[in-house]
């Protein structure tokens, strides 16, 4: 079961954004050491932490892409011994779809509420909001679900708040609420394709 294809892309590019970058965070949050002593030491230190760091996250990730066996165990693994870690919240999402794609979903939305507690990425927080109002809307947590995606603010996810609002709306019976959504979500600049099929749906 896969519930939120759309938002992939953008997880993959905040993926690549902290694989390249995401040394180099860590090592500027401590540049206000540079006057003490032991800072050139310290500063290798981080980064040979972030590097073993971001090879044991790729170990994890390619689990995942082979469907290994051990794939969730590892990653639970990984994330419990990474608390607060960007690279333990990315894990955490590709256990969340695991256990999604496994119709485990009591299990995938409590991994993507730990990852949205534990991010400080404004972008990877708008896309666990999202991947959490689809989930709980598959469990008919309906309301909370749509509480969930009044929360996303940002004008580049318009469409597909729209969209994920109408969809739910439609599982609730509420046509013409579905409706008004799906034509929010079919002007604005992030649409899917899908839309115009969802509106014709609905005129049948």
């Amino acid at each position: 079961m896969e519930i939120y294809d759309d938002e992939e892309q953008q997880v993959e590019a905040i993926k690549n954004w902290w694989q390249e970058n995401g040394k180099a965070i860590v090592v500027g949050a401590v540049v206000g050491l540079g006057g003490l002593f032991g800072w050139r030491y310290y500063q290798d230190s981080v980064l040979e932490a972030q590097e073993a760091l971001s090879q044991q996250y790729n170990t994890i990730s390619d689990a995942f892409a082979m469907q290994s066996a051990s794939a969730n165990e590892d990653a639970l693994a990984f994330i419990e011994a990474n608390k607060g870690e960007e690279y333990a919240v990315l894990a955490s999402m590709q256990l969340a779809k695991s256990y999604v794609a496994a119709g485990e979903l009591e299990q995938g939305l409590a991994q993507l509420e730990l990852a949205q507690s534990s991010t400080k990425d404004a972008a990877l927080k708008t896309v666990l909001t999202v991947r959490k109002a689809r989930v709980m809307a598959e469990l008919e947590q309906f309301d909370g679900a749509l509480e969930q995606l009044a929360t996303v603010t940002s004008s580049g996810w318009q469409g597909r708040v729209a969209e994920a609002k109408g969809d739910i709306l439609l599982r609730q019976g509420n046509k013409e609420a579905a409706k008004t959504a799906y034509l929010e979500a079919q002007q604005s600049v992030d649409a899917s394709q899908l839309i115009q099929l969802k509106l014709d749906d609905l005129a049948q």
